[in-house]
């Protein structure tokens, strides 16, 4: 049972949860988030961005606890710049799925994320500028042959129109080693099977010492719902999606309305 503050972890998704890609982060999520962590809360995000995107927020928000990146395939401690858990790709099983979704779909896009912390693009199209230009991301064009050993995650990119048949391909290429996940309206991601933001945050709390019954975890979309089935109290944006809500115990205001220090703001109140 919850008494105080300093027994609760707060997980946050970020795009369209904590911030907008386009729009940027509200002011009153930013000065919550500090408050919260000042009076003894703990905070921190799960995201399928890579460490260095997530870094990118640090002189904004206090990270109090280590960061679920990649989606779930890594855990990344800011605080002693280290990964504390991380999962790859089966690289074989990897490379032949991604190797049968160009050669029936040659325009979509495609962004691989490396253990280097690169993220190395193989075949640009304009939905994968847009994504490099949104989130201000470095990237290396490469041919698929030439990449690294160790992948994290591989990122198909396309309008919805033109992502739907690739996801529908995708679901008839039997893969134990693998899992497809949709990410967004325009992404379509290829994960370690059984690696998620759900399965990440039981290891947090692992490492941590926080049982799963006193986390808070907050989304908005499909590839958060592992994430808010693994948290004791899942809370969900005014802007998610109907499955999302649906599922949590409270529904907060939208992402650019604040949700996030919403949430927040009423645990400070309940616990100090």
């Amino acid at each position: 049972m919850i008494e105080r503050l300093d027994q609760i972890l707060v997980v946050s998704d970020i795009d369209n949860t904590l911030l907008s890609a386009q729009k940027g982060m509200p002011a009153c999520n930013a000065t919550v988030i500090k408050l919260f962590c000042r009076l003894g809360g703990r905070f921190t995000v799960a995201t399928g961005r890579t460490v260095h995107s997530v870094a990118r927020y640090l002189d904004s928000i206090p990270l109090t606890a280590p960061a679920i990146t990649y989606g779930g395939g890594m855990l990344y401690d800011f605080a002693e710049n280290r990964p504390t858990e991380q999962h790859f790709l089966n690289r074989q099983a990897a490379y032949d799925t991604v190797r049968a979704v160009l050669e029936q779909f040659p325009t979509v896009g495609l962004e691989v994320m490396a253990e280097n912390g690169r993220i190395y693009v193989v075949n640009p199209n304009l939905q994968v500028i847009r994504h490099a230009y949104e989130e201000k991301l470095d990237y290396v064009v490469a041919r698929l042959e030439d990449l690294p050993q160790n992948w994290y995650k591989v990122l198909f990119a396309d309008s919805p129109a033109a992502l739907a048949p690739v996801r529908q391909f995708a679901q008839t290429l039997l893969c134990p080693e693998l899992q497809f996940v949709q990410t967004n309206t325009v992404y379509y991601e290829i994960m370690p099977a059984g690696v998620n933001k759900g399965s990440a945050l039981h290891s947090l709390c692992r490492l941590v010492g926080v049982g799963a019954q006193d986390t808070f975890a907050i989304g908005d979309y499909y590839n958060d719902l592992e994430l808010l089935k693994a948290a004791g109290h899942p809370v969900a944006v005014g802007n998610a999606v109907p499955e999302v809500k649906m599922l949590c115990e409270e529904v907060v205001l939208p992402c650019m309305n604040g949700g996030v220090g919403q949430l927040l703001y009423r645990l400070i109140k309940q616990y100090t």
